[in-house]
């Protein structure tokens, strides 16, 4: 219940000012005059005048004792517009996350905002119906409508001149004869409810335990942090299923934050099989008239359950009573445009703020929720074993050193071996390798000329599918060229190194009859035509997969029983102090795929460096070697979560001027013992859209507030002009 005052109408004597926050890079909010007869609150979402613009925005506060200079300056609130008011904790949400992540109150205000076009009641559509007789005058075209229309129901006006392949003006022509008759649609149904009871799982003994602890935390209704910890195929998604059955029957909302939304498919059919109906999702490939009926729905209350991407977040909830943040480590919760936040951190800040319980599940949790476990701040619930007995993958090294492919191949013949006994048992085999396109670098054999991108510090690569080579940073591609544009040599173009592509030219050559499959974000046109590929794998319709991380997050494959890792060094050499554990991680998410339903998984990783920690972990099986060693490496060094860091990037269209301006900004950092200021250096990707980048990395205790420290040092250092920018990312999670 908001017990906010209500700003009544101006009086004659009195002008009434509100604060109001506009979804705009700012800070600050401006002040509007109230109209005499309009009530506001705070959290009311109005329109006002912004320039030569009209923009929605929100009541902030009231302005008691507004400057009387302005009395005359001020501009009218233009109307309040007829949805639910923000609640008091989501507008504590958006002042914590800009103040702690020292974004513009206005761009964290934005997300809560995006509902999309035409917000308000839903315009009336239009349908048409056969009615009366053919005209006299009978066009193929009208010929085909009247056969679309032949079953006399009412259909949109749109989709049936899609489905007959005509205009709307050959509809248009039909209803001017009498043939067809305009009536209103009925507005669409409202989608149906999930029943908590409508098809509750058989559990094992170690997972009806571990349901009881996740009724008993929805129940509670009260904040508290429980880390869902099961290793792949425990039944972790059916086992917090119950935390969000016990939260429905209590009439509360739910939000299941995913990685990526896109990828969902699987989970929500297994959320239809329990429910009966599938829960309402939030991402971006949303049209616009369906962002802003999904808006209306969380907002009114009419949406028990949400399943969304990062941005979901910061939806207005009429009463959230739940989050579970699946995959709970993955990179993907963490946003680096705009407003530099982490989806996970942030939602346990939402919950807290909320006063209710949530849910991290995962079976690789980060560091950060690890030691939060060890050390009780978060409750650890254990899955230690598959469903149904089924044995965790066996993973084996294979030592390129001693077992090399051929020359110009990348597919050890140990690997190669074991995915022709794969095939012959009529089982499917994955193979993983984190890059996309044909190969990481193009070059030429005659002068040695490598193709780069014009406006990024990187290599384009090449893209053979789609015949062109690619910036993965910014995006710029080229067609692939025949001769050399250095040297102008003819055919002496060479691809060096492998993407997924090319390991998919080697596995047709090496298994001629096995049909494959490339899983590749960049080879992905719609959320359609993932899932459709994905439904063909489940159905056994591919024998190789060969795929990027997208593979790793989640899938469900019945008949994969091996995989095989191409390139297990890939991650561990790049200088990041999160490599090892991403690295692990990954790998041990990938493998986690093989042997979930029948058989025995196998997993083969081959590497260069069979002695690395990681790669001694995962073919031991010993995660609790891995985590003792990173956390012990992490606390030496002052690293999160036993320390602070914060990234700030200064860039500009030409080096001396970034360069000179991060170096401004060094000089005057406020002297702290507890506090280093590392830099300025180059970033690792030191050219990006032509922009040139310094890094300065500030490294504190853990118990300092780094953000207020930012705070005061970027108000005492110089302020950005031109086309210089700065940038600043607390808890940054890539270091390029």
């Amino acid at each position: 219940m908001d017990h906010t005052t209500r700003l009544g109408p101006a009086s004659a004597s009195t002008t009434r000012v509100v604060d109001v926050l506009v979804p705009v890079a700012l800070n600050q909010t401006y002040s509007y005059r109230v109209p005499r007869g309009m009530e506001l609150a705070p959290g009311d979402v109005i329109g006002v005048p912004l320039g030569p613009r009209e923009v929605v925005a929100v009541v902030w506060a009231e302005n008691a004792n507004p400057d009387p200079r302005l009395h005359n300056r001020l501009k009218d609130v233009s109307e309040k517009l007829d949805v639910p008011p923000l609640r008091p904790e989501l507008r504590q949400l958006v002042d914590w996350v800009s103040n702690y992540t020292l974004s513009a109150r206005g761009m964290v205000l934005r997300m809560t905002l995006r509902m999309g076009d035409n917000l308000g009641p839903e315009r009336t559509r239009l349908g048409v119906r056969l009615v009366g007789e053919p005209p006299r005058r009978l066009t193929p075209a009208r010929r085909r409508v009247i056969e679309v229309l032949s079953d006399r129901l009412l259909h949109g006006k749109s989709e049936a001149a899609r489905e007959a392949g005509v205009s709307s003006g050959v509809i248009d022509g039909l209803v001017d004869e009498g043939t067809l008759t305009v009536e209103a649609m009925p507005p669409p149904a409202p989608p149906p409810v999930p029943d908590p009871s409508y098809a509750q799982p058989d559990f094992s003994r170690e997972q009806r335990s571990a349901v009881d602890v996740m009724r008993a935390l929805a129940a509670s209704g009260s904040f508290h942090v429980a880390l869902l910890d099961g290793v792949t195929g425990s039944g972790k998604t059916e086992v917090y299923f119950e935390a969000i059955a016990e939260n429905i029957r209590r009439g509360r909302q739910t939000l299941i934050l995913m990685p990526e939304i896109a990828l969902t498919g699987q989970f929500l059919d297994r959320f239809a099989q329990r429910f009966g109906a599938r829960p309402l999702e939030w991402h971006s490939e949303l049209t616009p008239r369906t962002r802003a009926r999904n808006w209306a729905a969380i907002s009114e209350g009419k949406a028990p359950v949400v399943v969304g991407a990062r941005s979901a977040l910061f939806l207005p909830y009429a009463d959230l009573g739940l989050i579970i943040v699946d995959e709970e480590h993955d990179q993907a919760y963490k946003q680096d445009d705009g407003a530099h936040y982490h989806a996970r951190d942030m939602a346990v800040v939402r919950a807290h703020i909320a006063k209710i319980p949530i849910v991290l599940a995962s079976a690789t949790p980060s560091v950060e929720s690890e030691v939060n476990a060890r050390k009780g701040r978060y409750q650890r619930v254990a899955l230690p074993s598959r469903f149904g007995g089924q044995h965790m993958p066996h993973i084996e090294a294979i030592d390129m050193r001693r077992a090399p492919p051929p020359r110009g191949r990348f597919i050890s013949p140990v690997l190669a071996e074991q995915i022709r006994h794969a095939i012959e048992r009529r089982e499917q085999a994955l193979l993983f390798l984190n890059r996309r396109g044909y190969a990481p670098l193009t070059l030429c054999r005659a002068c040695g000329h490598r193709f780069a991108c014009t406006i990024c510090d990187a290599w384009l690569v090449d893209h053979r599918f789609r015949q062109r080579l690619v910036c993965h940073h910014c995006g710029f591609s080229m067609p692939r060229p025949n001769i050399c544009p250095h040297c102008a040599a003819e055919e002496s173009l060479v691809a060096v190194g492998p993407g997924v592509e090319r390991l998919q030219e080697e596995a047709a050559h090496i298994f001629p009859e096995a049909r494959t499959m490339v899983l590749s974000s960049d080879l992905i046109t719609s959320i359609e035509t993932m899932r459709s590929e994905l439904n063909e794998i489940a159905e056994g319709r591919v024998d190789i997969i060969i795929g990027t991380q997208l593979v790793a997050k989640g899938h469900n494959f019945p008949r994969l029983n091996l995989v095989g890792v191409i390139d297990a060094d890939l991650g561990l050499s790049n200088g990041d102090p999160r490599a090892a554990e991403r690295t692990f991680q990954l790998l041990n998410q990938v493998v986690g795929r093989a042997g979930r339903e029948q058989g025995r998984g196998v997993g083969f990783l081959q590497t260069h460096q069979p002695e690395h920690p990681v790669i001694k972990a995962l073919i031991a099986n010993d995660r609790e070697a891995f985590y003792a060693s990173e956390i012990e490496i992490r606390e030496r060094t002052g690293y999160p979560p036993f320390g602070r860091l914060a990234s700030l990037i200064v860039s500009a269209g030409d080096r001396p001027t970034a360069e000179g301006f991060a170096r401004k900004l060094a000089a005057v950092a406020p002297l702290d013992e507890r506090i280093q200021v590392l830099g300025p250096a180059e970033a690792p990707l030191a050219v990006v859209k032509g922009r040139y980048r310094f890094r300065l990395l500030v490294k504190s205790l853990r118990n300092v507030d780094l953000s207020q420290y930012l705070r005061e040092w970027l108000a005492a250092g110089p302020k950005t002009k031109g086309n210089l920018k700065l940038e600043v990312d607390v808890d940054p999670q890539s270091f390029l």
